[in-house]
């Protein structure tokens, strides 16, 4: 019994194998090979993009060309004569959801900036579902009101729109018409109290510019790994691409926060849109758009060299993370006829990586693990890129990251809550689960057999993907 059993399984393996060397070299080989030159021209295209901003970068720190020096900056100066009415009025809009433990920091920090107190309006956009938040929002602002604050506290009977819904709601009302500029904040941010005495001075003076966007930085960076990958992330999008952007008149985003707009050139560009929930990408492309006829400023001017650059660091950047790291590089392991090149495997992504740490010089001992999360979360960017490009009909539920602000460190000394229990289905994520357990087979097969070592960096990148997979990343948030 024991030879007929291994002798079925001899059969087995090579019916397999025969079928595998059949399908192979007319189909498995030519796909693979133009996929590996696709990603090969797209890393072109990325290396040439990062090695621009680089040189770019490099050029305006050494002639210290600020934005104060770009564009005309002054101060806002007292006029005897108008008072008060000689300062632009301001809009301050921030939308919420549910936020227990930070809707007293930002309504404070907001309510804290230093501006003449009957030009500026402070708007709570309230989305809170949880009523019992709701109300120590509404008091909170009340609070602030019997100070003497000009702050609105403004709900809706729903959440259509999420964000962009909210905000779009916000600039209905009939207060706003007096408004110049309007500046938004996140509820986890808290400005400084000069910011607006920065960022006006930027729009009174310079009639071409539509929105000043401000850096942002992590309070808490120091606490934790993954806040810390992020600050990597956005340390090179904000001290590279978009002082770079700025400086050369190419494309300039909007971060959806800590940035003051033109209220005209909101509405010049359509208002928000809730079609989508990245409204603060789709909102900056319409203003550019419309900057072709009327505008030359931060928000720019997109010519066939600069739409170039933005399908290079919107789209290809996203693919090429995931497709060619993830998915071509890996599967070249079981097709040695398709080889590539040490210049595409190894000295153009090395030279990326080192391009995009050079934001965060403190954070490159940790460069590994943020290659590793740069390249789980390419995975959720390349489907979100094709639901965009296809215009999918579907989205996914605008899930709000919870934020604890200074909770933790404040609640150390209490007694731990007991945690509830979240069932496993919950924990689970499918997709990275499945390209991980993808990059895990590649990666023992390329140990059995291959010769190129790739199986190191598979190994390290599919427990990445496992960790995601099983829930240890971020805040897990029961279905129910």
């Amino acid at each position: 019994m024991e030879q007929i059993s291994g002798t079925s399984t001899t059969i087995v393996t090579g019916k397999v194998g025969l079928m595998w060397q059949q399908v192979k070299v007319p189909l498995v080989v030519p796909v693979l090979k133009a996929m590996v030159v696709l990603c090969l021209a797209m890393s072109a295209m990325l290396f040439v993009e990062r090695v621009y901003m680089g040189i770019v970068i490099v050029f305006l720190k050494l002639f210290g060309r600020k934005p104060e020096k770009r564009y005309k900056w002054e101060p806002m100066k007292d006029d005897v004569e108008l008072g008060n009415s000689a300062y632009p009025m301001v809009l301050i809009q921030i939308p919420m959801y549910n936020e227990k433990e930070v809707y007293q920091l930002s309504i404070g920090a907001a309510c804290g900036l230093s501006w003449p107190s009957d030009r500026i309006v402070i708007q709570v956009l309230d989305d809170s579902t949880d009523h019992a938040i709701k109300s120590m929002v509404e008091q909170e602002c009340q609070r602030w009101a019997n100070k003497g604050v000009n702050i609105k506290y403004e709900i809706r009977d729903n959440r259509n729109g999420y964000k962009a819904g909210a905000l779009k709601e916000g600039m209905k009302h009939s207060y706003v018409k007096q408004c110049d500029y309007v500046a938004i904040f996140d509820a986890d941010f808290q400005p400084e109290p000069d910011f607006l005495w920065r960022t006006i001075p930027f729009l009174v003076n310079n009639p071409e510019i539509a929105l000043v966007q401000a850096r942002w930085k992590f309070v808490n960076a120091d606490e934790c790994l993954m806040t810390r990958m992020q600050e990597m992330s956005l340390d090179y999008h904000f001290k590279v691409e978009q002082e770079v952007g700025s400086s050369t008149y190419a494309f300039f985003g909007f971060n959806g926060t800590a940035g003051v707009w033109r209220i005209s050139a909101i509405d010049e560009a359509g208002g928000w849109k809730d079609r989508t929930t990245v409204e603060d990408m789709d909102l900056a492309v319409r203003a550019s758009l419309k900057g072709i006829n009327s505008t030359d400023g931060p928000v720019a001017l997109l010519t066939s060299s600069r739409k170039c650059f933005f399908f290079v660091r919107k789209i290809v950047a996203h693919l090429v993370t995931f497709v060619f790291y993830c998915v071509v590089l890996p599967s070249t392991v079981f097709v040695p006829d398709v080889q590539v090149p040490k210049w595409g495997a190894v000295y153009i992504p090395s030279i990326i990586t080192l391009l995009n740490a050079v934001g965060t010089p403190r954070s490159l001992h940790l460069m590994m693990f943020w290659i590793l999360f740069e390249n789980v979360m390419s995975l959720h960017r390349t489907k979100a890129t094709f639901i965009g490009l296809l215009e999918a009909g579907r989205v996914n539920e605008w899930v709000v990251t919870e934020k604890l602000g200074d909770a933790l460190k404040t609640k150390l000394g209490a007694k731990a809550p007991k945690k509830p229990r979240i069932r496993i289905g919950d924990r689970l994520h499918l997709l990275e689960l499945g390209v991980g357990a993808y990059l895990f087979f590649c990666g023992c097969y390329d140990m059995a057999f291959g010769a190129n070592h790739y199986f190191i960096f598979l190994f390290l990148q599919c427990i990445a993907f496992f960790v995601a997979g099983f829930g240890y990343v971020g805040t897990i948030v029961p279905t129910s």
